[in-house]
């Protein structure tokens, strides 16, 4: 395993940005009564942070306010077979700079999803601030690189 030093950080993150683009799923990790639950989600990454919408009342949500920690896992399919793991701490948006900000930021089309714009009640953005990413191939039994907040 390779560590990622903070020269290395700048690239680390656009490769990892790259590799999750191509990924055909994406699921985050919350917990609920000390139990995993695991959901399908779009986060968009912005440099060395992650953003994903969801309501205010979704259950991602009220389990995020319990308990913000979250593991990530982007699943890129064959021939690249690339895997890439987030664990970190989400922050729920709710002033308005930061939701127009995150509005921006997500990279897929919100109206889609029943949001009619940053300044809806019902759009909660999700900031991921990762403390551990992992990119590796072969469920990270090959070319695996971490890098861990300082």
């Amino acid at each position: 395993m390779a560590k990622v030093s903070e020269s290395e950080k700048d690239d680390f993150f656009n490769t990892v940005d790259e590799a999750c683009k191509k990924a055909v799923w994406c699921a985050v990790a919350t917990v609920a009564d000390d139990e995993p639950r695991v959901r399908i989600v779009h986060p968009t990454w912005e440099g060395d942070v992650l953003w994903f919408a969801t309501g205010p009342t979704s259950p991602k949500a009220q389990q995020l306010r319990q308990n913000s920690s979250v593991d990530i896992q982007y699943q890129v399919a064959p021939p690249d077979f690339v895997h890439v793991m987030v664990r970190g701490t989400a922050e729920l948006v709710s002033d308005e700079a930061t939701k127009k900000h995150a509005w921006d930021a997500i990279d897929y089309d919100l109206t889609q999803f029943g949001s009619t714009g940053p300044e809806d009640p019902n759009f909660l953005p999700v900031k991921i601030t990762p403390t551990r990413v992992e990119l590796s191939e072969m469920f990270g039994s090959m070319n695996k690189k971490v890098w861990r907040a300082q």
